[in-house]
């Protein structure tokens, strides 16, 4: 792909996305990672740095301190309005309503502290008002690899059609810090998650891997060129067919029979 390219393409997009609404304003939900970062970098030159509201969230108790800083260096360098929100206290609420919480679920937990960052991203998009722009990249749209109605919960996923790979080539293009680009991916939902521990595969295989397949090859065969284990290619298939879900509309009961 030509990166320059794509990055015109993806500009005007935004532009193009936020007139359409009749919006000024864009929301960008920055968690220090190299995703959120790019997309602010991008959504800043598609409408200037005074339309854009940068807002971090993290829960203190299990944020590091590394993502609150990138966060607010991503910000600073854009020289966008910046508000840093902690979720434990919004997050306590739910477990202290909910008598179930006491139960220790990770996941559950996780897809609810991504569920509350929407809210309050879409929070700001309702009294400004503005345009929630989403994070997310193809392969993480690919697997399923968010949470519904959580971080998938957006109005526009500029950067939806980039590999994590191509992510990392576009923002090291557009002098996003190194230390940002480097990171080990974590959604940070619970203690010392990794993206590529959780999905058994590194971005690089799964991206490749994902590609083959939409290319048309087999998952045998993308397997076999690539050099994977059954494991790994059997585990990325059932989070894709697992995971379809996430990409469409809820289904309706079809009554056109009735009328």
């Amino acid at each position: 792909m030509d990166i320059s390219k794509a990055k015109d393409i993806i500009i005007d997009f935004i532009r193009e996305k936020t007139t359409e609404a009749g919006v000024k304003t864009a929301i960008v939900g920055i968690s220090g990672g190299i995703d959120s970062a790019l997309t602010a970098y991008l959504t800043v030159e598609a409408i200037g740095k005074d339309n854009v509201l940068g807002i971090h969230m993290p829960e203190l108790k299990l944020t590091p301190a590394e993502d609150v800083l990138d966060a607010t260096e991503v910000a600073s360098r854009l020289g966008i309005e910046f508000r840093t929100l902690d979720i434990s206290e919004i997050l306590a609420g739910y477990m202290n309503t909910i008598p179930e919480s006491c139960k220790s679920n990770s996941h559950a937990d996780g897809n609810l502290k991504a569920r509350i960052r929407m809210s309050v991203l879409y929070y700001y998009a309702n009294i400004m008002p503005g345009m929630v722009i989403g994070t997310g990249n193809k392969t993480e749209i690919l697997l399923g690899y968010f949470t519904k109605y959580g971080d998938g919960g957006v109005d526009i996923e500029p950067i939806g059609d980039l590999y994590k790979t191509e992510v990392r080539e576009m923002a090291r293009m557009i002098g996003i810090p190194e230390d940002i680009i480097n990171k080990a991916p974590s959604a940070r939902l619970w203690p010392d998650q990794t993206d590529e521990e959780e999905l058994g595969i590194t971005y690089e295989l799964v991206d490749r891997f994902l590609s083959l397949l939409l290319e048309g090859e087999s998952p045998q065969v993308a397997q076999n060129t690539l050099g994977l284990t059954v494991k790994q290619r059997d585990s990325v298939l059932k989070r894709i067919n697992a995971n379809l879900h996430k990409q469409k509309a809820p289904a309706i009961a079809d009554l056109k029979s009735l009328r």
